[in-house]
This record gives C-alpha cells, structure tokens and sequence, in this order.
C-alpha cells in the first residue's frame, strides 16, 4: 500500500480515537451533546480531517472507493461542515457518530491491518 495513503489511514483512525475518547466514561446523550458547543467543535473538526483524508485518499486510489464504505458521503459531509457551517444538523452528526463511525474504524484498521501484511 501507497505510504502515503497509509498515513491518511492513521489520521482517520487517531481522529475516530479522539472522538471516541470525548465519550469515554461518560454515556452518550445526545442533549448534553448538542448543549456543549466545545464538543460539536471538537467532534466537527475532526470529521473534517477525516473527510479530507478520505478525499486524498480516493483521489490518489480510486479502489478506495469501494473499500472505504460511504468515502463519497464522508467528503460531502467534510465538505458540509466547511463550506455551509450554518446549515449543519446536530441531528445528522449525532447520527454519524452513533451509527457511521463505529463501521468506518473498523474497515479503517482492517485496511491498516491489510497493510502490514
């Protein structure tokens, strides 16, 4: 594998890691979540590097599109919380998070695990 893609694979993972971490010990609520502007942010901003990750990702390999489940939809989501900041949903990245992000760490380490084979 690409060195380089590899690296954006890493990013992507330590980015789920640390959104993950925001969570630990704690139950996931989705009222104190939207009530805690500094953990939108925090959670925001790391979708956008995933987003940009997965972007240059499929971009230098374009079978990763295939193998990143949803890569198209991770880059307009990415592009989402850039480009149109004031129309982002709460609801929609509360969704990712419980439902998205779990499925994207696993292929992610399987991709990184592929790897080092």
């Amino acid at each position: 594998m690409d060195e380089r893609i590899l690296k954006w694979l890493f990013d992507i993972k330590i980015c789920v890691d640390e959104i993950e971490s925001f969570f630990k010990g704690k139950e996931k609520d989705f009222l104190k979540y939207k009530e805690n502007i500094m953990l939108k942010r925090a959670v925001e901003r790391n979708l956008e590097i995933i987003g940009e990750a997965v972007n240059r990702i499929i971009t230098r390999d374009c079978s990763f599109v295939e193998r990143i489940n949803n890569s198209r939809a991770i880059v307009g989501l990415r592009n989402q919380v850039i480009h149109a900041y004031d129309n982002i949903s709460d609801e929609n990245i509360w969704s990712v998070l419980t439902h998205h992000l779990p499925k994207l760490k696993l292929e992610v380490e399987k991709l990184i695990k592929e790897s080092q084979v």
